[in-house]
């Protein structure tokens, strides 16, 4: 008897599809991920998407290599489970590598999935979110892997400047697969389960013969301290979901827009009397830049970014007045504030990426210089530094400036004058603003008077005292209109809101034609 389509029999093949592709790699890989304490790709996907709201594409994909028994060895979705939905209502495509699947290796058609999604995010301007769990390129399948690798390679990069990408690297990220999480926005690790190299420890050993563990290679600490790879870190797979919420909630949904405001409770008009007491105002006292900084922004809360790398420069979000700003600081407890080779990688990505999503930028200044030494001069500070300089001057956001004690030599345009397209700049009383301080500019100046004094100390203290009171007060740089006003501390709240209310419809006239700049990488 010849078959005959039924709806019973045409649903329940669809019902066992979908039932074979909700099962990954099979029940006892999926326990064996849940027992490392990491959640399986498709949790991960119900965890952070709101109830109900996912929407999956490509469920039965499958791979098409035929070699080395791989025919035998398929799997509907091939290894990544992508679609789109919401995430406190706001439209995200997403993507979520399933480990269980092949280690979640990356094959023609797993790339396909995400080259897919990754383009969608961009043609319909909306976030697109990274779950990356990957052992790298699928080697079975040969040359047909680089097409899905590196495909997503450059739909990451058409991406970037256009949509939010925040990748997560929730298991081991390897391989060419980790640079589309390098090509990403921002990047969220979690601790002990999570790893993310180019080459692994068995090849570096056989290679180079060092011998590395897994977590000393790639691991959340060594990437959110040493390298700097990894913007945040996260305890478990639910933080790190967690995390990405928070995150996004600062971020607009495309560079056309800006992020959205919400209601503010806190004053606007809420003076700041206790910086006075916070920061000292003797120059060699340390203090910590973030609790200035939680003391003026709306309730307290501040979102740092990079916390743990390169700690002489803050980099985050907060909210002035219910809306989104991103804050750069100095902060005096680590190198004394100083600007150093990777504090100025720190800061210039952060300044290009809130000015490609229109969030405005505020600097809390209190920065001796570059951090010298051969070291700094031989890693290129020359070079680094300059990528500051080149992110503010190309930066077009509203930028406000405030000089709490000090901002000498070439720090002074790395945060934030006029002369490199700052629109408002302010001062504490207390502020010093020059190329070098008075002692180096004494012993400059009136090098052959101290030679012929007849009490060289006296005469250097006088000087000293002199060139403190024209030169290193901010009243000096108020005449030359270096700074916009000289401010009391317990207004700085006040003043910074004020001034992000006047700029907040800013529109800086047309610059030149240029296929892109050039900036100094």
């Amino acid at each position: 008897m010849p078959y005959e389509k039924t709806w019973e029999k045409e649903l329940a093949k669809l019902q066992t599809k979908e039932a074979e592709a909700l099962r990954g790699g099979g029940e006892k890989r999926l326990q064996k991920q849940r027992d490392m304490g990491k959640m399986t790709a498709r949790e991960r996907i119900d965890y952070i998407m709101d109830p109900g709201s996912f929407v999956e594409l490509n469920m039965l994909a499958e791979h098409q290599c035929r070699d080395f028994d791989m025919d035998k060895k398929k799997f509907l979705g091939d290894g990544v489970v992508t679609g789109h939905g919401t995430i406190n209502g706001r439209a995200v495509f997403i993507y979520s590598e399933d480990a269980t699947v092949l280690g979640g290796s990356t094959g023609k058609t797993h790339g396909a999935k995400i080259h897919y999604i990754l383009r969608l995010a961009r043609e319909d301007m909306v976030p697109v979110i990274c779950l990356n769990d990957s052992a790298g390129a699928r080697i079975h399948e040969g040359m047909d892997n680089v097409y899905g690798v590196t495909g997503m390679f450059y739909q990451n990069t058409l991406n970037s400047g256009i949509v939010p990408q925040i990748a997560a690297i929730m298991g081991d990220c390897t391989g060419g697969a980790v640079y589309s999480a390098a090509l990403c926005d921002f990047i969220i690790q979690v601790e002990k389960t999570a790893h993310a190299f180019i080459t692994g420890p068995a090849v570096i050993k056989e290679v180079t013969r060092e011998e590395v563990s897994f977590e000393e290679l790639g691991g959340a600490k060594v990437h959110s301290t040493k390298s700097g790879v990894s913007h945040l870190i996260a305890k478990d797979d639910k933080e790190c979901l967690d995390t990405i919420k928070r995150l996004l909630g600062f971020l607009p949904q495309n560079n056309r827009e800006k992020p959205a405001t919400k209601e503010c409770t806190d004053p606007l008009d809420r003076e700041t009397p206790e910086l006075i007491d916070m920061v000292p105002i003797q120059m060699h006292k340390t203090y910590d830049m973030r609790e200035v900084i939680k003391a003026v922004v709306d309730d307290g809360e501040f979102f740092e970014i990079h916390p743990d790398f390169a700690q002489n420069l803050l980099v985050g979000f907060a909210r002035m007045g219910g809306h989104v700003v991103g804050f750069v600081g100095n902060n005096p407890r680590f190198l004394g504030g100083c600007l150093d080779i990777d504090s100025s990688d720190k800061g210039s990505r952060f300044i290009r990426t809130c000015d490609i999503f229109n969030i405005p930028l505020i600097t809390m200044v209190d920065v001796p210089g570059f951090l010298p030494g051969i070291r700094q001069e031989h890693g290129g500070i020359i070079r680094h530094g300059a990528k500051m300089l080149y992110a503010w001057a190309e930066a077009t956001v509203p930028k406000i400036s405030m000089v709490l004690r000090k901002m000498y030599g070439g720090a002074i345009p790395a945060m934030g004058v006029h002369q490199i397209g700052f629109d408002q700049v302010f001062a504490w009383p207390s502020a010093e603003m020059q190329m070098i301080g008075a002692e180096p500019s004494v012993k400059i100046l009136y090098r052959r008077e101290l030679a012929a004094a007849e009490d060289p100390q006296a005469f250097f203290d006088k000087k000293i005292e002199e060139y403190q009171d024209l030169y290193l007060t901010p009243y000096h740089s108020a005449s030359r209109s270096v700074i916009d006003g000289v401010i009391h501390p317990r207004d700085t709240r006040k003043q910074l809101i004020s001034a992000l209310g006047i700029l907040e419809n800013k529109d800086e006239p047309p610059r030149p034609y240029r296929k892109h700049g050039n900036i100094p990488l």
